[in-house]
């Protein structure tokens, strides 16, 4: 049977920004940063080192129930859900970044009721390491009924070197759908796409227009897309509603990075900007030509000269 697996309390934890120690309500334990030459109390871990350094932590856990609790510990690398959430890859995938860099003093941990343990770690970045940001997080575990509840600790590590925050869209679309007469709507698909070394997120703008930029139609607001890890894609969709055909219709979208660092500062960079186009048929033109042409026509054969017999 497989396993199922829940994050319990870590979603919160493994946010960007600053977050309490992984403690479910209902998990019997509880996890935290230890106090160490890096600091007490933290929400979580940041670190920023050269490529083939090392950094040695802890953390601890502490039995909240009753009775003696054997937990599993490993590393896993960080991703990004379908549903903008971080989470962590399971014990059963293999990390291939931050998550095999970081190596537990046990992977198994047995804790007393009402006691707590310290787990030292290390963090042994490889020299080739790519400069930039890299998350993950220390994961501890328990299996019950084919069921794995996991608490985590988010880990930040940036490798010392050239930051370069880059942001892309591809696969850019747009649909036109509408009625014989009249304005109709269009779909702006796309996929942003984190080419840079760091973790950033987009402010997003779309709209359609008309050739020589005539007759733009803006979309409503469109939420920020979720901090992206340096590799990820992210998919989005956006309706623009009472779009004029005019032939070529072009669709354009606008990127702003956001770049946030450790210290929670936001860094705004200069807007990308994408365009692709498509085909309308603005029938309502095209019957008025067809009328003004009929038009014309009757009224060249109503006053033209005729021709009188020899």
């Amino acid at each position: 049977m497989p396993v199922l697996r829940t994050l319990a309390a870590a979603f919160a934890l493994l946010a960007i920004g600053a977050a309490p120690a992984a403690a479910a309500d209902d998990a019997p334990w509880q996890v935290k940063t230890a106090a160490t030459s890096y600091g007490s109390n933290r929400a979580n871990y940041s670190y920023t080192t050269a490529g083939g350094g090392e950094v040695q932590d802890a953390f601890v856990v502490v039995n909240r129930g009753k009775t003696p609790l054997q937990l599993a510990v490993y590393a896993a690398d960080a991703f990004t859900t379908t549903s903008g959430q971080l989470d962590l890859l399971g014990a059963d995938a293999k990390s291939e970044d931050l998550g095999s860099w970081v190596h537990a003093g046990s992977n198994q941990v047995k804790v007393q009721p009402g006691q707590s343990i310290q787990v030292p770690f290390k963090i042994a970045v490889p020299a080739d390491a790519r400069p930039g940001d890299h998350l993950g997080g220390v994961i501890t575990s328990l299996t019950q009924n084919d069921v794995e509840r996991r608490l985590a600790i988010r880990i930040r590590l940036r490798v010392s070197g050239v930051l370069k925050p880059s942001l892309a869209v591809e696969n850019l679309k747009v649909q036109y759908s509408g009625k014989a007469f009249g304005n109709g709507d269009a779909i702006v698909a796309y996929e942003i796409h984190n080419t840079g070394n760091t973790i950033a997120a987009a402010r997003q703008e779309a709209s359609v227009s008309a050739p020589f930029g005539k007759l733009r139609t803006q979309a409503g607001a469109i939420d920020d897309s979720p901090q992206l890890l340096p590799g990820e894609m992210w998919k989005v969709s956006v309706p623009i509603h009472g779009v004029t055909p005019a032939g070529r219709l072009t669709a354009a979208v606008d990127l702003l990075p956001l770049v946030t660092d450790a210290a929670g500062s936001t860094a705004i960079l200069p807007v990308t900007q994408t365009s692709t186009h498509t085909w309308t048929i603005p029938w309502t033109l095209l019957v008025l030509l067809v009328l003004v042409s009929a038009t014309v026509v009757l009224v060249i054969r109503r006053f033209r000269p005729r021709r009188v017999p020899a």
